[in-house]
């Protein structure tokens, strides 16, 4: 990856990937990743590409996309090394883009406190499934709180969540990203098919009826650097409208001081910003969260979001099953 993971090597971020993010949650990738931190040739494999393209999600996507889902480490292994350029081509050529809709759901209550009507810029928006939260259902257990529509996202919620009852008023959505992809395009939908893990059950299905909403209605998103092309896409938002940016795990694969120079450039704005990232990378930031945060919940490492940069609110599954609001 990029930011903090450039310091590490590829061992490292394969077995921290395997424990951190994956256990818990897909076994088969904690087994695919934990292998690949042991083995020499697919780390020699990995280190001839660009620091950038050796994520795990990645290979794990390119692999997938390729030749399906792997039944164990010997196999995929012999997928990497038996069809190694194509397997670096399509590194190369594809981005780390997962596109989960349920993370709509741990941004609602942030999106619920914010004067409306909105127009939402989503950074990093890839086929732009997390731009219609007013369009998707919601369950919210333990609470009675119910929204209807499709897809219905179920968010576990503990703490005093501010959850509303009614969705928010979108009058305006646009998205900003390297390599804008499209759901209408099979290629496309099968590449953010191919970045699920196995073992979450119902994100497949998730995502199909996610993409059936932007078909209908489909997103504008530009092609474009988070900086650099950010403030044009946002002129385009209504002036009457609170411009709210928004992203979810983007900034691990923003250099550190790209992710100053996009602080700076929201605060030009004048929007609300709404963060969902990591408390590593948050740390990157002119004005970070602060450090004396309550411990996030044991499991999969968790996401932070933030407001305005700094503001913690919540701790959040990174694919939008639970939110612990700390506000």
């Amino acid at each position: 990856m990029i930011g903090h993971e450039l310091h590490r090597g590829v061992a490292e971020n394969y077995r921290r990937f395997g424990l951190r993010e994956a256990r818990g949650r897909s076994p088969l990738y904690e087994a695919l990743t934990l292998g690949v931190a042991d083995d020499p040739s697919l780390q020699a494999f990995l280190d001839e590409l660009p620091p950038g393209k050796r994520q795990p999600n990645l290979l794990l996507a390119t692999v997938r996309f390729l030749a399906g889902v792997q039944p164990d480490y010997a196999a995929f292994r012999d997928v990497v090394l038996d069809r190694r350029d194509e397997v670096a081509a399509t590194m190369l050529a594809r981005r780390t883009q997962t596109n989960e809709p349920a993370r709509c759901a741990t941004l609602l209550p942030a999106l619920a406190q914010i004067e409306g009507p909105l127009a939402l810029l989503e950074v990093g928006a890839s086929a732009g499934l997390c731009l219609y939260p007013d369009r998707y259902g919601y369950r919210f257990p333990p609470t009675e709180v119910v929204l209807p529509g499709e897809p219905m996202l179920t968010c576990e919620v503990r703490g005093p969540a501010p959850l509303p009852t009614v969705p928010p008023t979108v009058v305006w959505r646009a998205g900003i990203d390297l390599n804008p992809l499209d759901v209408a395009d099979p290629d496309d939908l099968r590449w953010l098919h191919c970045l699920i893990w196995p073992g979450e059950e119902g994100r497949a299905e998730r995502l199909d009826a996610a993409a059936a909403v932007a078909r209908a209605d489909p997103p504008r998103i530009v092609r474009g650097d988070l900086v650099d092309d950010l403030p044009a896409l946002a002129a385009e938002a209504p002036p009457d409208a609170t411009l709210v940016v928004v992203h979810s795990a983007v900034l691990a694969y923003v250099p550190a001081e790209r992710r100053a120079a996009f602080a700076e450039v929201v605060a030009r704005l004048g929007a609300v910003w709404l963060g969902n990232e990591s408390t590593t990378v948050l740390a990157d930031l002119p004005t970070p969260p602060p450090t004396d945060l309550p411990a996030p919940p044991p499991g999969p490492t968790p996401s932070l979001l933030v407001r305005d940069g700094h503001r913690p609110l919540a701790w959040v599954d990174g694919h939008g099953t639970w939110l612990e609001w700390i506000d």
